[in-house]
């Protein structure tokens, strides 16, 4: 894999900032880039089903008939392409969020910062989407 790609921070719980988090991991992905999505606070909304508990979740619908991609298409692009999704232990706690309540067709893995930082080799760019 080719050094670079994106460490990507989702900690908002709109559906604009989780949309285009994973159109940035997608695209890292699509060149040859490692991507991670780590998830907390109200950012881990989107791993929950349905995703439409994210604010603003009626502009899906029209990103898709304008020909952009959708949420499901990128989420499931960047399943496909190897995107490591790490969860906030810290943050499920802070909402009162169990593990069975998100999906279970992403492979995450529940984690801290400690593991985020860790999986941000050397060359990597962090984003903070909020």
């Amino acid at each position: 894999m080719k050094d670079g790609g994106l460490s990507i921070i989702v900690r908002s719980g709109s559906y604009e900032d989780a949309h285009y988090a994973l159109a940035l991991a997608a695209a890292a992905l699509a060149v040859s880039k490692p991507a991670v999505l780590f998830f907390t606070m109200g950012g881990i909304r989107s791993l929950m089903g349905p995703p439409a508990a994210l604010d603003d979740w009626g502009r899906d619908a029209i990103n898709r008939e304008r020909g952009v991609g959708d949420f499901e298409t990128l989420l499931q692009a960047c399943v496909e392409l190897g995107c490591r999704f790490i969860v906030c232990e810290m943050g499920l706690r802070s909402l009162g969020i169990e593990r069975g309540q998100l999906r279970t067709d992403v492979p995450f893995t529940i984690a801290g910062i400690v593991t985020l930082l860790e999986e941000t080799r050397p060359g990597m760019h962090l984003l903070e989407i909020s």
